[in-house]
């Protein structure tokens, strides 16, 4: 049985709220969950003191995230990304392909 963390999308048109759950790999996007982790809110929301950025409402219980992620589920790509904002998961760097020449800290004579 796999498991996946991912969002699960709630909301209106044009107005999307995401559950983060851990579900089974192979279940719909919607279906039921094995468990809800926690919510995440992409749309930014003004900072309530009304001084400062804009910010995205991310809410997640860390513990259970830190055991599903134990027990072996993977996380999705925008997942990962939310993960990693919050200090469970090391970013994943995309940077620009490499030429198979140009390797970093090899050195051709």
């Amino acid at each position: 049985m796999v498991l996946k963390i991912r969002l699960a999308r709630f909301g209106k048109r044009n107005a999307p709220f995401y559950n983060i759950v851990v579900a089974q790999a192979r279940t719909a996007r919607n279906s039921k969950p094995l468990e809800v982790l926690g919510t995440y809110d992409p749309i930014p929301k003004p900072p309530s003191s009304g001084e400062g950025k804009a910010v995205k409402d991310i809410k997640l219980d860390i513990s259970r995230a830190k055991y599903w992620l134990g027990v072996g589920a993977q996380p999705s790509e925008p997942a990962w990304r939310l993960l990693s904002m919050i200090g469970l998961l090391e970013p994943k760097y995309h940077g620009p392909p490499q030429a198979e020449g140009d390797q970093v800290g090899v050195e051709s004579q």
